[in-house]
């Protein structure tokens, strides 16, 4: 079970992003696993060639960081901090989130890692001026959810900004901020196109739910690894 996770962006050092990816999918997916968070998928940002983005989530703030005192204090960080932080310049984009309903992330499968990844995923952070409450976040599930799959997606999370204090100062996270997150697939990138354009001619997203949307939106549009279970 993940109730808390971080939506991690990083800038790479120009040309360095696979070589993060061999390192990263070779070495840090079951060693982080292992101390009991989960991996959730790693990812290409289509628009910007040298950012990596990943997911990972934890039962609660707790296991939080027992697991990242652990992993960050233990052998396999310690024996592969110096390649991988050699690739990149900054990794504090992070935000902290939680569920706010149902969706696939606890029940992804780690059997898919290692075969071929052609989907899209799509993260659209919806920032907010106040703190999402529980009336906006059914709107989000009522209403933007069934259109986006109406018009071609296929939902796969809503997340809501993790108020709690980030207890590992190590790893900073954005603050101050409120979110809603939509999370969303397709089978290439030609359908998550395809996608905007059949969203944009429903007249009930135009008419009902593009009004009542937050104005500031960051939308990555992202390709999973081979061994990415969310994809």
């Amino acid at each position: 079970m993940a109730d808390v996770i971080e939506l991690r962006q990083y800038t790479l050092r120009p040309g360095q992003r696979e070589v993060l990816i061999e390192l990263f999918d070779r070495e840090f997916v079951e060693t982080q696993e292992a101390t009991g968070m989960r991996v959730l998928g790693q990812f290409r940002d289509l628009a910007r060639p040298d950012h990596f983005v990943w997911l990972r989530g934890f039962p609660d703030m707790a296991a939080r960081n027992r697991s990242l005192t652990s992993f960050y204090t233990g052998p396999t960080w310690k024996a592969h901090a110096a390649a991988a932080n050699a690739t990149m310049i900054d990794t504090d984009d992070v935000l902290l989130l939680r569920p706010a309903g149902p969706g696939v992330l606890a029940d992804l499968d780690p059997a898919v890692r290692g075969t071929p990844a052609s989907s899209v995923v799509v993260a659209t952070i919806h920032h907010l001026p106040v703190p999402p409450d529980d009336e906006l976040v059914r709107f989000f599930d009522g209403a933007v959810l069934p259109l986006l799959e109406k018009a071609g997606a296929t939902p796969l999370a809503l997340l809501r900004t993790e108020y709690a204090e980030n207890d590992f100062p190590g790893l900073p996270v954005r603050t101050g901020e409120h979110v809603l997150v939509v999370l969303t697939a397709f089978p290439g990138h030609d359908a998550s196109v395809a996608h905007e354009d059949r969203l944009a001619q429903l007249p009930e997203w135009r008419d009902t739910v593009e009004p009542r949307l937050p104005g500031r939106v960051e939308r990555l549009t992202l390709t999973p690894t081979d061994r990415s279970m969310l994809r």
